[in-house]
């Protein structure tokens, strides 16, 4: 079946050139040049991912993630401008799965759009069982993480965080090991989206996501699950 893919991007002359490049890799690519036709899009018809450029005639594009997130759980790859660290922030804190800034090789492009699908299709997960923390489950088979049985949002990328943090419960992991068990794109030594997605992951999962019980920074070190029976 071929993957449909959202290229939201009002650049005609990249639009196309994109286009072209993701159709010869196999990808079935839909462009939308302003966000309110991507919205109405996304409205009728079902997409495996959207390709988001942030800077939009009609609306911010951090918007259109924000309503698209209301409504769905579709990966959303954002193309920011370069250097534009709030936007990133931000943009994963809205649930966007992963960003990249302009200007970009296609290639990149193709390899960050595959990790997500990837992580989509498969995950780190195994079909079919669930962790079990006291009032913490795992949903390992249907991507679904709850609280007391009521489901709590997180992204693709944030549910794979999360279990794979919870496999190796009460072992402390560094973002490049996360990253390399999420099957990630390594992103340079200094980016810090990975600390965005943690707090994303608290905010749905922790009590008080001021003082975590489950997910633990360790400074220095990186993140620890801690198997919490409450």
């Amino acid at each position: 079946m071929v993957e449909r893919i959202l290229l939201v991007e009002d650049d005609p002359r990249l639009a196309d050139m994109l286009s072209e490049y993701l159709g010869q890799a196999g990808y079935r690519t839909v462009v939308a040049p302003l966000g309110a036709t991507a919205l109405e899009q996304l409205s009728g018809t079902e997409y495996d991912a959207v390709v988001l450029d942030l800077m939009l005639p009609d609306m911010d594009g951090l918007d259109v993630c924000r309503q698209l997130r209301i409504r769905s759980d579709t990966p959303v790859l954002m193309l920011t401008g370069r250097g534009d660290a709030i936007d990133r922030i931000v943009g994963l804190e809205l649930g966007a799965d992963d960003y990249l800034p302009k200007p970009f090789q296609p290639r990149e492009l193709l390899a960050r759009l595959r990790a997500i699908l990837r992580r989509r299709v498969h995950g780190p997960a195994s079909p079919g069982q669930s962790l079990h923390f006291g009032r913490l489950e795992i949903d390992l088979g249907a991507r679904a993480v709850r609280i007391d049985g009521v489901q709590r949002d997180l992204t693709g990328y944030q549910f794979d965080l999360l279990a794979a943090l919870a496999h190796k419960a009460g072992r402390v992991l560094s973002r490049d090991a996360l990253m390399d068990l999420v099957k990630g794109e390594r992103l340079d030594a200094f980016d810090r989206s990975i600390d965005v997605h943690m707090s994303r992951i608290r905010a749905a999962i922790e009590d008080d996501p001021k003082k975590p019980r489950r997910v633990i920074t360790v400074r220095g070190a990186g993140y620890v699950f801690a198997k919490v029976q409450d």
